[in-house]
């Protein structure tokens, strides 16, 4: 099973948006079948086989999620963050005030979903490999 230790290991290589290709295959070396983020303060909760689960501490002091969803703004603040132009922070609270209350990435879809506070789904984009 994988440890908080080894999964903040292999985030800590990731700068940008455009080091998360990377991330995933080494999250798929460790057993991580998945993970939520939660925007609101950075908190993980990684997921593996026979329902292992890990939780990561607070990331950082919260922040407010927006009450409505911008999906055209999250965007453009995706494709900024996945060119490498803002750092993780900066994504995040993009996110948060584009309505974004965490993401989920399923490492077995290969995809990451979106998702507003009220757990409906608003982006859903496959993972490169």
């Amino acid at each position: 099973m994988f440890t908080i230790e080894q999964i903040q290991d292999a985030h800590s290589k990731v700068k940008s948006g455009a080091d998360f290709p990377n991330y995933i295959q080494d999250l798929i070396i460790l057993g991580v079948k998945g993970y939520d983020t939660f925007v609101n303060d950075g908190h993980a909760e990684y997921y593996g086989v026979n329902n292992f689960s890990v939780t990561t501490e607070a990331k950082y002091e919260p922040i407010t999620i927006a009450n409505s969803v911008n999906k055209e703004l999250f965007i453009e603040f995706l494709v900024m963050h996945q060119d490498g132009q803002t750092n993780y922070a900066t994504f995040c609270n993009h996110a948060a005030q584009c309505g974004i209350f965490k993401w989920r990435v399923d490492i077995i879809e290969m995809t990451c979903t979106y998702f507003d506070s009220h757990e409906n789904s608003i982006l859903i984009e496959k993972i490169p490999v």
